[in-house]
């Protein structure tokens, strides 16, 4: 931990994942106002004393819809991403473990589907499942699950030929043992440090979702949702669209400074 926080980037990444965090869990209690009480006498207003960051085109605060936003946005990047990564993760664990023809068939598939850019994946999943926040997480979790595959394959190969592996071989323990303690606890760390980096792209795929209408949808105030109902209005009061937006670059870039710290420091090399 030390050498943790020794790193810049693991300090600025953990401040602003702690901030991201703390509106994701307490922001709907600690709201000064209703987020979707509208005021027609105060539409699109700038900061004040009184709404801190302004108001939208209906005259709610904007700093209140923010805080009762951050669940659902933050929910739906870290549900989104463990799912991936439990689906990649069996799945390379699977082909880096059973190697021969299963290895070459499921990696054969896995290239095909990583041809596919991630978004385009993403918005194909869903326009076959149908639009909701259920549906777009699902998509997301099912575009990370073939990159999270081979990464997790490639932890698999890196271990399963190491001196205690071949001793639990060489001792007669099963194969389910040899893998669930052996290997598995061994190639983790790749596994969780792409995780933590992956969050932020699937706060930001989510949020591209909800802006083209396909994701979160009304009345929510997902971070993305809100800069699609708001974009009309930019140019009278760019606080409606700037407040949401630089809400989502900061929780992405929390979750990516944070995992590229936790990426350093469980790499020797890299701290060298």
């Amino acid at each position: 931990m030390r050498n943790f926080f020794a790193s810049p980037t693991a300090v600025v990444g953990t401040t602003l994942l702690t901030i991201v965090c703390f509106a994701a869990i307490f922001g709907p209690w600690i709201a000064p106002f209703d987020p979707q009480v509208f005021d027609a006498l105060n539409r699109l207003q700038g900061p004040s004393t009184i709404h801190w960051l302004g108001t939208d085109q209906f005259g709610r605060d904007l700093f209140s819809r923010v805080l009762s936003g951050a669940p659902a946005t933050v929910t739906f990047g870290v549900g989104a991403t463990a799912l991936g990564v439990s689906i990649g993760a069996i799945i390379g664990i699977v082909a880096g473990v059973s190697g021969g023809w299963v290895d070459s068939t499921i990696m054969r598939i896995l290239d095909g589907l990583l041809a596919v850019p991630d978004l385009l994946f993403t918005l194909l999943i869903v326009t076959i499942l149908g639009g909701g926040m259920e549906h777009a997480m699902l998509a997301v979790s099912i575009a990370f699950a073939p990159g999270m595959a081979r990464i997790a394959r490639s932890a698999v190969l890196s271990v399963r030929t190491r001196d205690y592996v071949r001793a639990a071989i060489a001792r007669g323990e099963s194969g389910l043992y040899i893998v669930g303690c052996e290997v598995l606890p061994n190639a983790l760390s790749p596994i969780v440090v792409e995780a933590s980096i992956r969050v932020s792209f699937a706060i930001m795929i989510g949020a591209t979702l909800g802006f083209l209408g396909l994701g979160a949808q009304p009345p929510s105030t997902e971070w993305g949702l809100m800069v699609a109902e708001a974009r009309q209005y930019m140019f009278r009061n760019p606080w409606c669209v700037a407040v949401p937006g630089l809400s989502i670059a900061i929780a992405a870039l929390g979750f990516n400074l944070f995992g590229d710290a936790l990426r350093d420091s469980l790499d020797p090399r890299r701290s060298l």
